[in-house]
């Protein structure tokens, strides 16, 4: 004699039959994305993994030649080379100087945005026109403005550094930070305009009826309502920062004057392409990715303590 199931039973086998069922239609889905994530990311991040640990060389289609394990013999190159250490040590320069502002700048003005400000519609336009438009062109309206004849330092006169600010070793890489903060500042504005919809106009208003003044409320309110957007802020400059291409190389020709704006991605490019050391630069990727990723962890930690 069999008992009738329970109403517990039935929800158990309802949801395990939902599950099947759903189960493989979910996977169809996501199966794109998984090849495209698998292609893109993941094979390319294990073989710079092995080229690493190898001493890898270029060689014709159908030529084998053996590629034998050195171990950590280029991770030692690389940390003994003088030119990887200053590309780091410009990344830092560039990041110190970069990433608050992005955040700060960022934050205050999608705050002001949020408050009704008068054109606020043709300010959102207006700072993210210059995240859309392509670098080259922006590059070489820069190169203009900061030549030695240039506007800057026309109007600068008398003041202006000398030798230039983009051939300068001391003022290439902050100009350079101060471009990127300027081009990715509307995409970060934008960040923070979607968190500050989700801060409650009753905690604005409640501060308000404690005699909370402008600052307060930004400091009181605004601040923690966006802070998991902060985070995300602050590991995508970090990343975006740590990544540094386009801009020295087209800015300062290649990294100069001297090396002063070389970035690991560039030395990446320098030693993979142009003199076909690929072990080389798959140890300076590894490196720079191990550096990004603490650095991501520790703003992340951060942020959540704060």
């Amino acid at each position: 004699m069999t008992t009738a199931p329970t109403a517990g039973q039935d929800r158990v086998r309802a949801q395990r039959r939902g599950w099947l069922g759903a189960q493989p239609i979910g996977s169809l889905f996501t199966l794109p994305y998984l090849v495209f994530v698998l292609t893109i990311f993941a094979y390319p991040l294990g073989f710079a993994v092995y080229i690493a640990f190898h001493d890898y060389f270029f060689t014709a289609p159908g030529v084998e030649v053996p590629k034998p394990f050195v171990g950590f013999d280029n991770f030692a190159a690389v940390l003994t080379d003088e030119r990887v250490l200053e590309s780091f040590r410009n990344t830092a320069v560039f990041l110190v100087i970069n990433v608050p502002l992005t955040v700060v700048l960022s934050m205050v003005l999608a705050t002001a945005l949020d408050s009704g400000v008068r054109w606020a519609s043709a300010y959102r336009i207006a700072f993210y026109v210059p995240y859309l438009t392509a670098s080259v062109s922006l590059v070489g309206v820069w190169m203009l403005l900061f030549s030695s004849g240039g506007l800057i330092n026309s109007v600068l006169g008398p003041l202006a550094p000398s030798p230039s600010w983009l051939i300068n070793s001391t003022l290439a890489m902050p100009t350079i930070a101060l471009y990127v903060t300027w081009k990715q500042l509307g995409f970060y504005i934008l960040l923070y305009l979607a968190a500050l919809q989700n801060v409650p106009r009753e905690l604005h208003e409640s501060a308000m009826t404690d005699g909370a003044n402008g600052w307060q409320r930004f400091r009181a309110v605004t601040i923690p309502g966006v802070r998991a957007a902060t985070t995300l802020v602050l590991i995508l400059a970090i990343i975006t920062g740590a990544n540094l291409f386009t801009e020295p190389y087209l800015l300062t020709a290649g990294g100069g004057p001297d090396g002063a704006s070389s970035t690991p991605v560039l030395l990446i490019y320098q030693q993979g392409i142009q003199q076909q050391n690929p072990d080389t630069a798959a140890a300076i990727g590894m490196l720079l990715v191990i550096v990004v990723g603490l650095l991501s962890l520790t703003a992340n930690r951060l942020t959540r303590e704060s």
